[in-house]
């Protein structure tokens, strides 16, 4: 077949130039050379870190440096791991609602009588047993850690049955000492109280550690910890420090607002940076009992009491009469 050329290696044979009587051959490359076989397919290995122990056991131990296959895979950029835990300032501060300063005022009256739960067992209750300032400001934080889903009578409640349980002091080291079950046992009545005991364990923790074994006075510092977010964030920055930096907007704080068209916003945060941008510094720290309070007694959320509220009759309420239930 002569047309073929030839595909396989060729010998060509030369006289070695040391001894004539012997004949070298040296194999001569195609010129057609078989393609190189296809190389197989090996998956890098996973980070050790994120995939766990190896499966190699201690006979199958070996050098991967060297191997090309084994050569460690590059790493994408990791997405940071903060949460924006509260929004910023508004650049653009949102207009004041007409009339709101009737409003506040409105509420403030009806509001003198002091009888709503917030005004005696509210977090700033919680230090009148405690008589060294840094006991007051931590038993003011957990106070206000067990208040999220919890009526202010359990609250405070749960309180009293913790100081008796940790021998008569909420204290930084009374509850770094405790067992979880101590903690557990006091606040069982409050809501979620499983996760309230972890997180106040870890936040003693992380204050021990951090801070010095006192309550951050900042609202960065307060939201570092377990269970802690902004509003907690800035009602203990006010009750515990005497510092006014922000609202505390609760499920109270939120519903109300919105009733009185003062934002239209559906959550805590978008609210606070609202009312912020408009509501005068010092009248911030005051509007979160004065709005618990009238939440508690007068704008109940299932049973708004619109015939007994003097916004209804001054006409200052755009959602007079409609149940609130409606409005959110």
């Amino acid at each position: 077949m002569a047309g073929l050329q030839r595909t396989s290696p060729r010998l060509k044979a030369r006289v070695s130039p040391y001894n004539s009587g012997v004949t070298l051959y040296k194999m001569e490359s195609s010129p057609h050379p078989d393609p190189p076989a296809r190389q197989k397919r090996v998956k890098l290995e996973e980070d050790p870190e994120e995939a766990g122990p190896s499966t190699l056991g201690p006979s199958s131990s070996r050098d991967d440096s060297q191997s090309p296959s084994k050569k460690p895979a590059l790493k994408s950029p990791q997405k940071s791991k903060t949460k924006t835990l509260y929004k910023k300032a508004l650049a653009t501060p949102h207009p004041a609602p007409e009339r709101w300063r009737e409003v506040y005022d409105c509420i403030k009256e009806m509001r003198k009588e002091g009888n709503a739960p917030v005004d005696t067992m509210g977090c700033h209750m919680a230090q009148q047993h405690e008589t060294d300032p840094k006991n007051k400001r931590f038993v003011t934080l957990v106070s206000l850690m067990l208040s999220p889903q919890t009526k202010d009578q359990v609250t405070d409640a749960a309180v009293g049955k913790l100081r008796v349980a940790l021998g008569g002091s909420v204290s930084l080291d009374a509850v770094l000492a405790a067992d979880p079950t101590v903690i557990s046992e006091a606040i069982n009545k409050v809501g979620m109280w499983r996760v309230k005991t972890k997180h106040i364990k870890l936040a003693a923790e992380k204050l021990r550690d951090e801070f010095d074994g006192d309550v951050p006075n900042t609202i960065e510092g307060l939201i570092s910890l377990p269970g802690v977010g902004p509003k907690i964030g800035f009602l203990a920055l006010q009750n515990a420090w005497n510092i006014n930096t922000g609202i505390g907007v609760d499920v109270h704080v939120l519903r109300i607002t919105r009733l009185l068209g003062w934002h239209k916003a559906d959550n805590p945060e978008d609210a606070r940076i609202s009312l912020e941008s408009w509501l005068p510094t010092e009248l911030q720290r005051d509007i979160n009992p004065l709005l618990v309070g009238f939440g508690q007694t007068i704008c109940p959320a299932n049973s708004p009491r619109c015939g007994e509220c003097a916004l209804s009759s001054a006409g200052l309420c755009p959602s007079s009469k409609r149940c609130a239930t409606d409005i959110l």
